[in-house]
């Protein structure tokens, strides 16, 4: 039986949604097609149906993902947007959590492509952290870039070296919650 052009875009979106969530718990180089594919619950052979080639699932899962964090931090206001993202359940949550995090040291390795995708990834997250934080208004346009940049970059870097403890460790805790009050003052309102 044909598939629809309609079913060929939904079984694609489904394989990058798959792959976002699997490549964000398993490291890039931790998921085969075949395994992918097999969870998205597809043939291997399908795969080339969709892709040129993993490099660009890899992309395209990452831009997902991107989009995923940024649409979560819509409508949030910047102290809660640092609290749920540097709480033990983001860290805990690879799979489901920022892809900047989780892959951030992956995409370093890998071409351009994917790289330029996180490139886009950081500008449209530290669009929505611009958005989140009111204190910005009125500040001039290159100071609000450069502080959701900083907000961003720490918030990252706190949830990657939290990861990297082990599990039941008391620095993991503390990373995250260091991190946290240092972005927000005692108010719960992000500091300028």
């Amino acid at each position: 039986m044909k598939v629809t052009k309609a079913q060929a875009q939904a079984n694609r979106t489904h394989i990058v949604e798959t792959a976002s969530t699997l490549f964000r718990e398993k490291g890039f180089d931790g998921v085969g097609v075949a395994d992918l594919m097999a969870a998205a619950g597809f043939t291997h052979g399908g795969f080339y149906k969709h892709f040129g080639s993993k490099v660009d699932l890899m992309a395209e899962s990452a831009a997902c993902g991107t989009l995923q964090t940024a649409a979560l931090l819509a409508d949030v206001d910047i102290a809660e947007v640092v609290r749920l993202y540097l709480s033990r359940e983001h860290r805990d949550a690879r799979a489901a959590g920022c892809t900047m995090a989780a892959l951030g040291g992956d995409a370093a390795r890998q071409p351009t492509v994917v790289r330029a995708t996180f490139a886009e990834g950081i500008e449209r997250l530290s669009a929505a952290l611009s958005a989140a934080d009111t204190s910005m208004n009125g500040m001039d346009a290159e100071r609000a870039r450069a502080r959701s940049l900083v907000i961003l970059a720490q918030m990252v870097g706190a949830i990657i070296m939290s990861r990297a403890c082990p599990d039941d460790s008391s620095l993991a805790d503390e990373i995250l919650a260091s991190c946290r009050n240092e972005l927000c003052s005692p108010d719960g309102q992000a500091q300028r």
